[in-house]
């Protein structure tokens, strides 16, 4: 069987539990302060970013896992024997996953495949997560790529946002989405589409989000097998109605928080759930 190495970065929000148990290599993102820099989930966590972002005026800036950093991080592995599967955020978010082909190309190798996962947070984490199964039930890298390129498009998920004003900010989402996301209750449900964040539907109030969640999971379908994950950044309300719901349908669940690059884009009170489709 190949030695093969799983490698992601921190905007997958994987639990440090799934990360130990597949043996998944994170490289960090970069969240800015003014002139303080701190690697995502290394150097700050998630409840001191909340704090920080209070305290300062100026939005944070976050930055892209760079060429070196991965070529430092390929050459190690290579060095060791390994092939290597590097499962990344959208393209179309980050330059992120541009650094890591850059990096294989420097390399000039082919025991290197490196995956746009068009997506971020749970969605990545899920395909994060079935890339190290394939890998433990003994497929190669080239079937590993394929086998999680088919998978993509089936991935989906189902966001409640507190504010939109992070996301706007961050340049995630329109000013126009942002607006009306803020007025008379309405809360805007997200999802990730083709590596971007797009509007869903509109609701009024908590209860009807949640509603609509739950609606999606039933009308959708969950692919057998595959665990969805219910992510959320300080959102006990809906994060415990949600929770409650899954357990009274038997179904078995990860629960993530998100990690302090997506945090700045989200901001706070934030929840939903990224799964596979049955398809």
């Amino acid at each position: 069987m190949e030695k093969i190495k799983i490698i992601t970065d921190s905007t997958s929000d994987l639990p440090g539990d799934i990360i130990e148990k597949y043996d998944i290599e994170v490289l960090p993102l970069l969240v800015t302060f003014g002139e303080e820099t701190y690697k995502d989930g290394v150097d700050i966590n998630l409840k001191q970013l909340l704090n920080k972002m209070d305290e300062y005026d100026e939005f944070p800036r976050t930055a892209q896992v760079n060429p070196q950093r991965f070529l430092e991080c390929y050459k190690r592995y290579i060095k060791e024997g390994y092939k290597i599967v590097s499962i990344h955020l959208s393209s179309k978010m980050s330059g992120t996953y541009q650094s890591a082909c850059i990096a294989k190309e420097m390399l000039d190798t082919d025991q290197i495949v490196v995956i746009d996962s068009l997506n971020v947070t749970s969605g990545l984490g899920l395909l994060v997560i079935k890339s190290a199964t394939l890998k433990e039930e003994g497929f190669n890298i080239e079937k590993i790529e394929e086998k999680i390129k088919k998978t993509i498009p089936h991935v989906k998920s189902v966001l409640i946002f507190e504010s939109l004003d992070n996301l706007v900010k961050g340049g995630r989402l329109s000013k126009t989405a942002g607006i009306i996301g803020n007025i008379l209750d309405i809360k805007l449900i997200l999802n990730v589409e083709q590596g971007e964040m797009v509007v869903l539907d509109k609701v009024r109030g908590s209860k009807k989000a949640i509603r609509h969640i739950l609606d999606s999971l039933d009308t959708i379908g969950i692919k057998k097998d595959e665990t969805p994950i219910l992510l959320h950044i300080d959102d006990e309300d809906i994060l415990e109605v949600l929770s409650e719901n899954m357990v009274h349908k038997n179904m078995d669940f990860i629960k993530c928080e998100v990690g302090c690059v997506v945090g700045v884009h989200s901001g706070p009170r934030a929840c939903g759930i990224f799964f596979i489709e049955d398809y």
